[in-house]
């Protein structure tokens, strides 16, 4: 894939995962994409879950295909106020408390007030606790440390912050100069990115698709239900675009497309697997076959809601999932490849 496109998009990318979107308040996340979505001319619509369907017309109407990528993200709630003016927080999607600590934050209001803090265990200093790095890092011992004068709960009331308040982390996105994106949230914005620019790269080449193709941008992934509804009747293909997840006996790796064949769910369509393996080769796109163990996407969503649809899941290969994550250029750039010959091939079925 040409540079400049790659370059396109992680510049999207980096716009990404600066907006704030954890599970549950995704409104300014799916803003942004309509709005860059509207400038090309395409055709979108919210569903009442709150996620953004677009269209591209192909020459067959009756049998489409959709692609998904979901603009959720892992966040949290403030559960409790502490009456030391401290807050206990509920975790929003599959992850450990220790791969937040130390990690600083933002608290939104409801009224849409913002406040920083950081994520840090109660017995932090070691100062003071002899124990600090032994005890369990968990919801009773981890708490945020909110940036302003308060030391008491009513203080923190008398700000605007409450029960159920949104709290995001803070990306720390870098680009470096070996090619690496570092960042969290690449699960999904990485795929969100590169769907983006598939679409532009459509448009502005005024490039004709052979089956009219839906784009769901999904906003309730990371709790299970994202991408399960507005699936037209004459959907054939459904393929998720999400990470893919990297570790001990994993073949995923950050430079090639990863191409999953089973996750948590089952199997995925064993002919579109095919498909895209066949695309991928034709194509000279580096590619990885893998099996991600504790993992389900928006397309086995989909399935267990009982559509009747061939389902695929592909993505790019992303180190440290759900925590301190990365990938790099390359392999952006051969998912945005595949994906790019895919939607131009014929359906399976």
């Amino acid at each position: 894939m040409a540079e400049e496109r790659i370059d396109e998009i992680v510049g999207i990318l980096k716009d990404l995962v600066t907006i704030p979107s954890p599970t549950g308040n995704t409104d300014k996340a799916i803003s942004h994409v309509e709005g860059f979505l509207e400038e090309l001319g395409v055709e979108t619509y919210r569903n009442r879950k709150g996620g953004l369907i677009a269209t591209l017309p192909g020459k067959d109407t009756g049998k489409q295909r959709m692609l998904t990528a979901h603009l959720d993200t892992l966040g949290a709630m403030v559960k409790e106020i502490k009456p030391s003016g401290r807050l206990k927080i509920d975790l929003i999607g599959g992850f450990k408390y220790n791969s937040i600590e130390g990690e600083y934050c933002t608290i939104e209001t409801s009224s849409g007030k913002t406040y920083t803090g950081t994520i840090l265990m109660h017995q932090t200093s070691v100062h003071v606790y002899k124990d600090a790095g032994k005890a369990e890092r968990n919801q009773d011992n981890m708490e945020i440390r909110i940036d302003e004068k308060v030391h008491s709960a009513a203080e923190v009331r008398a700000l605007g912050i409450e029960v159920g308040d949104f709290i995001s982390f803070d990306p720390r996105v870098e680009v470096t100069p070996s090619g690496f994106i570092k960042s969290r949230h690449l699960d999904d914005k990485a795929s969100v990115a590169i769907l983006m620019e598939l679409i532009k790269r459509i448009k502005t080449g005024k490039i004709e698709l052979p089956y009219t193709t839906h784009f769901l941008f999904s906003n309730n992934e990371e709790i299970g239900y994202g991408g399960n509804s507005n699936i037209t009747p004459e959907t054939v293909e459904y393929l998720a675009v999400d990470m893919g997840a990297m570790g001990d006996g994993q073949s995923t790796d950050e430079y090639t497309v990863s191409i999953c064949v089973k996750d948590a769910s089952g199997p995925y369509h064993y002919g579109l697997r095919k498909k895209l393996v066949s695309v991928a080769e034709e194509n000279g796109i580096p590619f990885k076959l893998d099996i991600y163990p504790y993992y389900g996407s928006d397309a086995s969503a989909a399935i267990r809601s009982g559509h009747d649809i061939v389902h695929g899941l592909i993505g790019p290969g992303i180190d440290s999932s759900h925590a301190f994550e990365r990938t790099h250029r390359q392999s952006l750039g051969h998912t945005a490849a595949l994906l790019f010959e895919y939607i131009l091939s014929d359906l399976v079925i």
